[in-house]
């Protein structure tokens, strides 16, 4: 780990990627290559000490937990999926704003005591019917969640809900919200305290980034 220097985890995705972006350059932080052009998956910036790395966004927590990235930027469904040990949260990057929802067939059948839930976030899914006291069994889709109460493999889904639109679309309705989401900065503990001045001076400029863009 190198005491002088500050090693950013990014989440790949070309939306959310050019987020990030424009907040770093609003801290004077701007990659020296373009990394959505470029092949490279570590990027020197225009700050003296500072890199970035570019990531799937599942994998940015655990590079961040095992120390290989001090910050990284996830959205807090990654975060709460993970599990949110092992790094810090210092701050809401106030972009990337959506909510993970329970929803199911607008023209819902009466349901078995016992729910099949389609998901992705299986480890949100399982604490949310936990502490309903509900019993369900999780299947774990990557992908076209709607399909599954429309086919009947599924009763409901627990599924990331921007507009609505696609669910309607497809017959479903949000039913009840498990959590708001939105982008984080997250810092590795071990990197909090042995480059603290480095991190805390990072933090700080974030935050001035974020709160620019909302004045």
């Amino acid at each position: 780990m190198d005491q002088n220097q500050i090693m950013l985890a990014l989440t790949k995705g070309d939306r959310v990627l050019t987020q990030e972006l424009a907040l770093l350059a609003r801290a004077g932080i701007e990659p020296l290559d373009d990394p959505q052009s470029s092949r490279k998956l570590i990027f020197d910036t225009s700050l003296a000490g500072v890199q970035f790395m570019l990531l799937r966004s599942s994998d940015v927590a655990t590079f961040v937990q095992h120390g290989i990235s001090d910050v990284g930027m996830a959205g807090r469904d990654v975060l709460l999926e993970h599990g949110e040990d092992g790094y810090y949260q210092p701050l809401d990057l106030d972009f990337g704003h959506c909510r993970i929802m329970e929803a199911g067939l607008i023209e819902e059948p009466s349901l078995p005591r016992r729910l099949r839930i389609a998901t992705k976030f299986v480890n949100i899914a399982q604490r949310y019917y936990a502490r309903l006291g509900q019993q369900v069994d999780i299947i774990k889709l990557y992908g076209a969640m709607e399909l599954a109460p429309i086919t009947g493999m599924a009763h409901r889904i627990v599924d990331i809900v921007e507009t609505g639109n696609t669910l309607k679309a497809n017959g479903l309705t949000p039913m009840n919200l498990i959590h708001d989401v939105s982008m984080r900065l997250i810092v590795n503990k071990t990197a909090m305290k042995v480059k603290h001045r480095l991190v805390a001076e990072f933090i700080e400029r974030m935050r001035t980034a974020v709160q620019a863009a909302n004045t």
